[in-house]
């Protein structure tokens, strides 16, 4: 990097179109010349849940490579920097207004993106593929999230993950999901046998869909307002379970972030039965700021 180099990026509030709602994410659109490393102290000065940098892509399929870091680490994939990201990309015609979808060049490999049009788009993320693994004892999730044993439904906590492993923990109601917390010491049992850090969701069922929070304090993230990538496995923990319809082209709404104040909304849109043709994940970006950041 240069010794001297101003930087712009850009403010956005994602899966809201509410201003100071939903979760913020910056966006750098022109990263070229920064190493991962100083990304990394970026993200830990903006001390947002992530902070993304577009750079050229390297695939021909692909409109911008993106690179996404939480405080802590670089993520392979993240929801809420995808959806905002591409807000951005549009804004700033990196991508042409009106292009109905393109691929972003993330770690974990190329993002579908989908854009429903009009003056704030409904902008759509195709989950990556899903994979099911541990579950974990019922009354050891409760009492490391301080709860009862009876505040949680019959379905068995499990680790699933779309790129980052999410355990999902059902609840019965919206006052047990508010009344949930977790700190360092607890995620670290939630990942005894495992070496990579792991994210909790806890979650009730409700009438439009779930109404969610999430942990993640070994990422650097206390609680997270708004969590699209792990979104996709939870539309398919529910529909293992039985919690939501199994059936093609159904649609619920995940609601997170609202016992910290920053109520989200993320969409979610299944194709095929029981989500064999995919899972889309989808919100609204509601755009705040515009900054430099001076280094050097």
């Amino acid at each position: 990097m240069k010794t001297s180099h101003s930087l712009r990026y850009r403010v956005v509030d994602v899966f809201t179109d509410t201003p100071l709602e939903g979760n913020a994410l910056a966006v750098f659109p022109d990263a070229s010349g920064l190493d991962g490393e100083t990304m990394q102290k970026i993200a830990r000065e903006l001390n947002l849940s992530e902070v993304t940098f577009v750079l050229p892509a390297t695939r021909p399929d692909c409109a911008a490579r993106v690179r996404i870091f939480t405080p802590s680490k670089e993520m392979v994939f993240a929801g809420h920097p995808t959806i905002g990201t591409s807000r951005v990309l549009l804004d700033e015609g990196i991508v042409p207004t009106g292009t109905p979808g393109f691929l972003l060049e993330e770690v974990i490999g190329p993002v579908p993106v989908r854009v429903d049009e009009g003056s704030n788009p409904m902008i759509w993320l195709r989950t990556p593929p899903i994979v099911f693994g541990a579950q974990f004892e019922r009354a050891m999730c409760a009492r490391v999230l301080g709860l009862e044993a009876g505040d949680l439904l019959d379905a068995p906590p499990q680790l699933v993950s779309a790129g980052n492993p999410t355990v999902f923990v059902a609840l019965k109601d919206k006052s047990a999901v508010d009344r949930a917390s977790l700190d360092a010491h607890g995620a670290k049992l939630f990942r005894d046998g495992y070496s990579e850090p792991l994210c909790v969701f806890v979650f009730a069922p409700t009438g439009e869909g779930a109404y969610s929070r999430m942990f993640a304090p070994e990422y650097g993230i206390v609680e997270d307002p708004a969590t699209g990538s792990s979104t996709g496995p939870l539309a398919a923990y529910m529909m293992q379970h039985g919690l939501v319809s199994r059936v093609a082209g159904t649609r619920f709404v995940s609601e997170q972030g609202t016992k910290m104040k920053r109520r989200s909304l993320l969409h979610v849109h299944i194709h095929g039965e029981g989500g064999e043709d995919g899972i889309d994940v989808g919100g609204h970006v509601a755009p705040i700021a515009e900054a430099t950041m001076h280094l050097g």
